[in-house]
């Protein structure tokens, strides 16, 4: 007789099926990520290196977008407002040091903050770099950037010790006490400021894009998860024929032993036929 599979065989088997289907399923989402990733990348890239276009106006404001905005190479003309400055912590090829964001109040009425760019922390002083800090009417161009709430990684920003550790447009504005202030902030090119501060033109546009090796991964776990679970069920088979021919021998083994026990003519005829 042929043994019947126990439920937690059954149940192995079902999961390692079910395992497949999801690891080919992962494989096959990070290739459509993949596909996003690299289309943002092209958006991105045409962003850059367009003409630069007037900066949004407030009317418009509302319909700002990551996926349809950043990056988007804008420019803006107004005054700085250098007394309501916000310095936001930065790591960049320069070293630690701060982002200097100042208010610009636009032709308009309107306020965007502009990150003028990079300050090591000897000049984190206004006073130390007030040729940098013109009181006329200038012209900025730049990159749009999405406005970055709450902190950085294990960092939340602190208004009240003046403690930044993100660009957080909303938080920056009303410890400024600004207002009519755009939900963005401007990152400024490398335009050289008097005195050589801020350093501007810092922005690291990188997308990681590292799907295509997600992909495989998950295709190749599929497929070593597919031949064990063939090896498993081919296994099984075995088995089953096995106890089948093993059952089969013991019972020609038995007919002879009963065969040998009768006497007459026919015994021999029986164990040829059994």
């Amino acid at each position: 007789m042929t043994a019947r599979p126990s439920a937690l065989s059954l149940l192995l088997v079902a999961l390692a099926a079910l395992g497949v289907v999801a690891l080919t399923a992962l494989g096959v989402w990070q290739l459509e990520r993949r596909t996003w990733k690299l289309a943002l990348i092209d958006r991105v890239e045409q962003r850059q290196h367009a003409a630069p276009q007037p900066l949004p106006s407030p009317s418009s404001w509302h319909a700002i977008t990551a996926s349809s905005d950043e990056y988007r190479r804008v420019t803006v003309s107004g005054h700085f407002l250098h007394e309501r400055e916000t310095l936001v912590a930065a790591v960049t090829d320069y070293g630690r040091g701060f982002w200097v964001l100042t208010p610009l109040q636009t032709t308009d009425g309107a306020t965007v903050l502009v990150n003028r760019g990079f300050v090591p922390p000897e000049r984190r002083d206004p006073s130390t770099r007030r040729e940098g800090n013109p009181p006329r009417t200038v012209g900025i161009t730049g990159l749009l950037r999405i406005t970055e709430p709450k902190g950085a990684f294990l960092r939340t920003n602190d208004p009240a010790a003046n403690r930044w550790y993100s660009r957080d447009v909303a938080a920056i504005a009303t410890a400024r006490g600004l207002s009519q202030v755009a939900p963005f902030f401007i990152d400024a090119d490398a335009a050289p400021n008097p005195g050589g501060y801020p350093i501007g033109g810092l922005t690291v546009v990188r997308f990681p894009n590292n799907h295509l090796i997600y992909a495989l991964t998950w295709f190749a776990m599929a497929i070593m998860l597919a031949a064990a679970l063939l090896r498993a069920l081919r296994g099984r088979d075995h088995v089953r024929d096995f106890d089948a021919r093993r059952d089969a021998v013991r019972s020609l083994v038995a007919a002879a032993r009963n065969l040998s026990r009768k006497t007459g003519p026919d015994a021999r005829a029986h164990i040829g036929s059994a």
